[in-house]
């Protein structure tokens, strides 16, 4: 190294040298200047269609006529607005520089004026009947949810959505939406990637196209909030009440949105992904999912032998419970492990079954939304794989009776 600085220091030293250098030294920075742009451009993300956009500076492109109608309003707002600016303040600055002292501008002396009194009432209130009027007919249009074709309640639980057909075409349908567990990954490891990072779910929404859809929000747990921009749409869940929505997409393809009410410490990894397709996918989406579910009902009251239950269980713990508490068992941060829990290892088998339902210091989540045979089937599995070797077994039959 110092023989290195020394030689540095020579050529710069020696005139014939100098621009030389200077050039090498130059192509190197530019060089890594290059590499550098290169690398973050290899990590650049672009406008994700339906999702985020790059650089955006307005309102995302709306596929419901509601969020038309938004836009709009938006933009109606934002040139009455800047239209008052530029009055009020060129006349303010008109003044100023019309009557200021140094041309001997004198102030006038009086208490009142009939004309400046009328003109100060009525310019206001008209201002505000002009913006009143279209705001009040898109605010109602908003909160028009009545002869909807698709009626969906969305549950908000910490952190993911189940969604529950109610009403239409698809009607008993019901599943749960939960980040893609690859990204959890990816966001633990600091290595984002992809335009739709954090927005990827295992089971997304799926609607149809030119289909009014009426969207019932509540929540199990704390405030979430059900939010698509490009529908126009967003509406809170609140536990132990209701609240509805509705959007009528006029296109086809994915559509973005996440939680928009701050939920708790992973508030950041529950994504809202809509899916609408046309009347004939989306009745074929139907019938495949519908030959789903009933490939997948169990009898609550069947006993299965341990090695059955272990297998269901390992792939319910790894679409559900790998992406807190690791595939190895072991936990992260304030996430327990399972792996050597004084919980799994208690010989009161109900006492896990009872934090699965119900969660635990705000950390663990509720899973009743998991069937009684998916409960016993994971609690299964955490009691017998890694360290854990209890040799206990729990029936779904049992996990009926810890609901009551």
């Amino acid at each position: 190294m110092k023989m290195m600085n020394a030689g540095v220091h020579q050529a710069e030293k020696r005139p014939g040298n100098l621009s030389t250098f200077r050039l090498q030294r130059l192509a190197q920075l530019t060089l890594a200047g290059g590499a550098a742009l290169g690398a973050e451009a290899a990590r650049a993300v672009n406008s994700l269609p339906g999702g985020p956009i790059v650089n955006a500076i307005n309102l995302p492109p709306p596929v419901t006529r509601i969020a038309a109608d938004q836009m709009w309003l938006h933009n109606f707002m934002l040139i009455i607005c800047l239209v008052i600016f530029i009055a009020v303040f060129g006349v303010m600055f008109y003044s100023i520089f019309k009557h200021r002292k140094s041309k001997g501008a004198v102030s006038a002396h009086f208490h009142e004026s009939v004309k400046v009194e009328i003109a100060w009432t009525v310019v206001p209130f008209i201002i505000v009947i002009l913006m009143a009027l279209p705001a009040t007919k898109v605010v109602v249009a908003m909160k028009d949810t009545t002869n909807a074709d698709l009626t969906i309640k969305a549950t908000g639980y910490q952190w993911k959505w189940g969604y529950d057909y109610i009403k239409g075409e698809g009607e008993g349908i019901g599943f749960v939406s939960t980040l893609d567990p690859a990204q959890r990954e990816m966001s633990n490891a600091g290595k984002p990637a992809g335009d739709d990072y954090l927005l990827k779910v295992d089971n997304p929404l799926v609607v149809p196209v030119n289909k009014k859809v009426r969207i019932i929000t509540t929540a199990s747990d704390v405030i979430h909030a059900w939010m698509v921009p490009a529908f126009g749409v967003k509406q809170d869940a609140i536990p132990g009440f209701v609240r509805d929505t509705w959007f009528k997409a006029e296109k086809t393809g994915d559509f973005y949105g996440q939680c928009a009410e701050l939920c708790g410490k992973e508030h950041a990894y529950m994504p809202i992904h809509v899916k609408v397709l046309s009347a004939a996918d989306y009745a074929a989406w139907v019938d495949g999912k519908k030959k789903e579910l009933a490939a997948k009902a169990d009898d609550p009251s069947k006993v299965w032998d341990q090695a059955a239950l272990v297998a269901r269980g390992e792939k319910v713990y790894a679409a559900n419970c790998a992406v807190c508490h690791r595939p190895d068992g072991k936990g992260a941060g304030p996430v327990k492990p399972l792996d050597g829990s004084p919980v799994v290892l208690n010989d009161d088998k109900l006492k896990q079954v009872a934090v699965v339902l119900n969660g635990q210091n705000g950390v663990m989540p509720s899973w009743k939304q998991l069937s009684d045979t998916e409960i016993a089937a994971v609690v299964t599995f955490t009691k017998n794989n890694w360290s854990n070797k209890t040799g206990q077994v729990v029936q779904p039959a049992e996990v009926v009776a810890a609901r009551k």
